[in-house]
């Protein structure tokens, strides 16, 4: 654990950007980082959405401003000085980079060479988290999935992702870049609004429980999926920025267990008190590119960064839905 230990206490005084720093696990980078006493500037894209949050930032000493992650001019202002960089803003929905590749390419590939162009030209020396997604290695099958495993993405979210994983090589090989990938899997916890649950199922699946809807499951429900709590993937991410290098370590982040999603949900409505458990076919699209089960295998962030997860998925399960029955009408 002392490694973990001497990583976190070296964000303090440093300057830290937070691109993507309101959403659901940029808010939770951002708090921490301020708890470490950090310098923290969040970019985000539109500050309207987010006024209260904004103002509360502001009043703390957060600097935020808003900028489009494939606006260069504005990226290159954002990152000039910045010692560290987390990105942690995407288009997300791996059904909707199928209907959509357009954009989904524009943002998560235009706009993060923009971003390393920026890093390139102002700030070199600075360090990149880019945070990734367990989607980029397609199957899981059986048993954990290591970072050794040859990614094979099923949609277009995942090959843009695994795209952005090889530009971060190019530019660490060729001119220096620092930089370490972060794998997610599925995060969950409080804090994330009720209209934009979209592309989280967990805290989805609790906001129907809670308003006594219907929780449609595809299938039979039995793909097992891995499942972290959001204090457990903040401090990981964090973690993982210690050990930038231009030869780019990449991380898995998650649980390290699998829970079959159907319990996950029978789970969450016992909790609740309310909503029901449906079983329905899968849409055509969907079925095409699932995944099946997947748990990532998180030994190489356990051993190499003295990390490991905190949370177990019951806990994290009853402070989340605690957490939305006080604070959602």
């Amino acid at each position: 654990m002392r490694r973990a230990q001497r990583g976190m206490t070296s964000y303090q005084d440093r300057r830290a950007l937070v691109i993507g720093g309101l959403g659901f696990i940029g808010t939770g980078v951002v708090d921490r980082l301020r708890d470490l006493r950090a310098q923290v500037t969040v970019v985000t894209r539109s500050v309207g959405a987010h006024r209260d949050a904004v103002s509360a930032l502001s009043a703390a000493g957060v600097r935020v401003i808003e900028a489009d992650l494939r606006d260069a001019a504005a990226i290159g202002a954002a990152v000039r000085d910045q010692q560290v960089v987390f990105n942690l803003a995407a288009q997300s929905g791996a059904v909707q980079s199928m209907e959509d590749p357009w954009t989904d390419l524009d943002i998560n590939c235009r706009g993060n060479l923009v971003l390393l162009e920026a890093l390139r030209e102002r700030v070199p020396e600075a360090r990149l988290v880019f945070v990734s997604s367990r989607l980029v290695y397609g199957s899981g099958g059986a048993g954990a999935v290591g970072e050794e495993r040859v990614p094979d993405p099923l949609c277009i979210h995942a090959v843009h992702k695994a795209a952005v994983e090889q530009y971060l090589r190019v530019y660490g090989r060729v001119y220096g870049l620092a930089f370490a990938v972060a794998r997610l899997t599925n995060p969950y916890g409080p804090g994330q609004p009720p209209g934009r649950t979209a592309y989280g199922v967990v805290n989805r699946l609790i906001h129907l429980a809670l308003a006594g809807e219907v929780l449609r499951i595809y299938g039979d429900g039995g793909q097992r999926r891995d499942y972290i709590y959001i204090d457990d993937a903040v401090e990981a991410v964090l973690c993982v920025g210690e050990a930038a290098a231009k030869e780019g370590p990449v991380f898995n982040v998650g649980s390290g267990i699998g829970t079959p999603l159907v319990d996950m949900a029978r789970a969450i409505t016992a909790m609740a008190g309310s909503g029901r458990v449906e079983l329905v076919d899968w849409p055509p699209l969907a079925r095409k590119i699932e995944t099946g089960d997947f748990v990532a295998n998180i030994d190489r962030l356990q051993r190499e960064l003295g990390w490991r997860p905190r949370v177990p998925l019951a806990d994290g399960l009853r402070r989340t839905v605690a957490y939305y029955r006080a604070h959602v009408a």
